[in-house]
């Protein structure tokens, strides 16, 4: 990233308020003339003072002339002062407005993104999270610094040193060969530090993702009492911080040192050539002071070279990720045109093939028909595949080859904001919102009344629970226990009433009494539906007209349950183990023995 191809990036942010950059240029203009007024003073001052005494005048006129200049000085300031007022004031309400329109704009399109993005290792929570806000901080400050420092700086700089070349050719010559010998000194200061800024970057993305997964697994660190190497884990980092922090100081103070070198040797220079002219008569005495001041205004912003530079070099590093991230069109979602007037629910999978971005390969070769109507159970052990194929026909991936078609038409040509309004998703694990139970319920269908949220929440039988709460449906759905949370995500569903339903372990979560009370809903929605339901529990699967089972990510059988039993193959094998480890005989013995 270059700093034009930066500014190229930023400007289409900065232009709505493009009135904002018109009030600040045009005070930049009135405070940079504004800021030389002192020199000039002192000069006439210094001048007209020693005058005074050579003629040795009447002490009434030269306090006139100090009263006239006090007025003028005084008038400046404040003047100076609404001028400073108004470039913080519209410097930092652009800064305000351009964070929010960064913050909007990058939200906005990591939405449209594709699930591959997110499942990354270079999209990690904690990483992504580093990025935008370091991005959004860099890139603002920037701006900000830009218009309330850099600008004005920049622009006295430029208004004082044409004042010391009217003054003086020379003395001007002095002040203009200065900035580029600093110019020099800093930009390989900035070269040698952005090594060190772009590791920084790495170790914060680390540190912060570290971080999350730490609080995220605090119940496993806890139960195997390894607190000690997760804290070793953290301080390797942070001892990589900070041998990386020292660099970088040391690096700064010895590059720093240089520059106030070169500034006092151009002071040096300025003072002996002035006073050179002086004595010469070339120049009056009050010229002395008038240059050393002009000089020191052009020599403030070189000053603040190093920090400038920093802010730049900081924005130009954290700019690099985040524009990755703000411009990653090839993340985006694809999407089609295709919105029919209704969907019966036929899917077919033609030898479909499907690899993870980190290079798993999922499926093989999948072919399966699932008919609309019916109830179609994914069979397998772990790892089988049964969840991609679920995760390829919401459309959260594409295949890598093959075909997947909904109602004879490649799924691919759908509208897929169209197909998931009509598609119901329960997955083993639902996020619950931070929000109130009923937002969460209403998630599924954002302007139900409460009447049809409490009707939802009935069919999961969760409602009873929720009333037993202080504030019922307005309490925060995060008291909830985690099988209440699976209940709260089915009765989302319910509320939407798609006409196809996938169910991803919907009652792995719960306890038995509320598998059963979840079963019976299940069974109630249902009818008329497609359903395509991943599940370990037996009566699911008994329930189910079509089963399909995988192994290995490859459909190795395909029946109904009565067949597949008696094929004694690998769903006989699977069914077998599932109803001995819940040891159907005893559970018979104890039944029987009751009757």
């Amino acid at each position: 990233m270059t700093i034009k191809a930066l500014f190229g990036k930023v400007l289409p942010f900065v232009k709505p308020y493009k009135k904002l950059v018109v009030y600040t240029l045009l005070l930049t203009a009135i405070g940079s003339f504004a800021a030389q007024v002192n020199a000039f003073i002192l000069k006439y001052t210094v001048d007209t003072i020693s005058d005074l005494l050579v003629a040795k005048t009447p002490l009434r006129q030269g306090l006139y002339i100090l009263g006239v200049i006090s007025a003028i000085l005084l008038g400046k300031e404040v003047v100076y002062a609404c001028v400073q007022f108004g470039q913080k004031y519209f410097g930092e309400k652009l800064r305000i407005m351009i964070a929010r329109d960064f913050s909007q704009t990058i939200v906005d399109k990591i939405l449209t993104y594709r699930m591959a993005f997110y499942t990354s290792t270079d999209n990690e929570s904690g990483k992504l999270q580093t990025r935008i806000d370091a991005g959004i901080s860099s890139l603002t400050r920037l701006v900000q610094n830009f218009f309330i420092d850099i600008l004005p700086l920049f622009t006295n700089a430029i208004v004082a040193l044409g004042c010391m070349f009217y003054a003086n050719f020379y003395v001007g010559l002095v002040g203009l060969l200065t900035v580029p010998i600093y110019f020099y000194v800093s930009q390989l200061q900035a070269n040698k530090l952005s090594g060190f800024r772009r590791n920084m970057r790495r170790f914060r993305e680390n540190k912060s993702n570290q971080i999350i997964n730490l609080i995220e697994s605090i119940t496993v660190i806890k139960s195997f009492v390894r607190e000690k190497e997760e804290a070793t884990r953290h301080q390797d980092i942070q001892y990589e911080m900070t041998e990386n922090q020292m660099a970088t100081r040391k690096t700064s103070f010895l590059f720093d040192s240089i520059k106030g070198f070169i500034e006092q040797i151009g002071v040096v220079i300025v003072i002996i050539l002035t006073a050179y002219f002086v004595l010469n008569e070339q120049m009056t005495l009050g010229a002395i002071m008038f240059h050393i001041m002009l000089f020191n205004n052009v020599s403030a912003p070189i000053r603040q070279l190093h920090r400038i530079y920093d802010e730049v070099n900081d924005a130009l590093i954290y700019s690099e990720s985040f524009f990755d991230i703000l411009e990653a069109d090839q993340e985006r979602e694809s999407t089609g045109e295709y919105r029919p007037a209704s969907i019966r629910g036929k899917i077919e999978l033609q030898n479909v093939d499907f690899a993870y971005p980190n290079g798993t390969k999922a499926i093989h070769g999948v072919s399966m028909r699932i008919e609309p109507n019916q109830i179609t159970a994914l069979v397998g052990l772990s790892g089988a595949g049964k969840s991609t194929v679920i995760n390829l026909l919401d459309k959260f991936y594409s295949p890598t080859s093959g075909k997947i078609l909904l109602d004879g038409v490649d799924l691919a040509a759908y509208d897929t904001a169209f197909l998931r309004e009509n598609i119901g998703l329960v997955l083993q694990k639902n996020h619950i919102f931070k929000g109130s139970i009923a937002d969460n319920i209403r998630y599924g269908k954002t302007e139900a009344p409460l009447g049809e949220v409490i009707e939802a929440a009935r069919k999961a039988y969760i409602h009873e629970q929720i009333m037993e709460l202080p504030k019922g449906y307005d309490s925060e759905a995060h008291l909830l226990s985690g099988g209440q949370q699976q209940r709260i995500a089915i009765a989302r569903m319910f509320l939407k009433n798609p006409p196809i339903i996938f169910l991803d372990e919907p009652t792995a979560n719960l306890d038995a009494i509320a598998t059963e009370q979840i079963k019976n809903s299940l069974d109630a929605i249902k009818v008329g539906r497609t359903v395509v339901i991943v599940s370990h529990s037996i009566s699911q699967i008994i329930d189910a007209s079509h089963i399909i089972v995988m192994e290995r990510g490859r459909v190795v059988e395909d029946g109904t349950h009565e067949e597949l039993y008696e094929n004694k193959g690998t769903y006989h094998r699977i069914f077998s183990a599932m109803a001995n480890s819940l040891n159907i005989q005893k559970i018979t013995e104890s039944m029987n023995n009751e009757h």
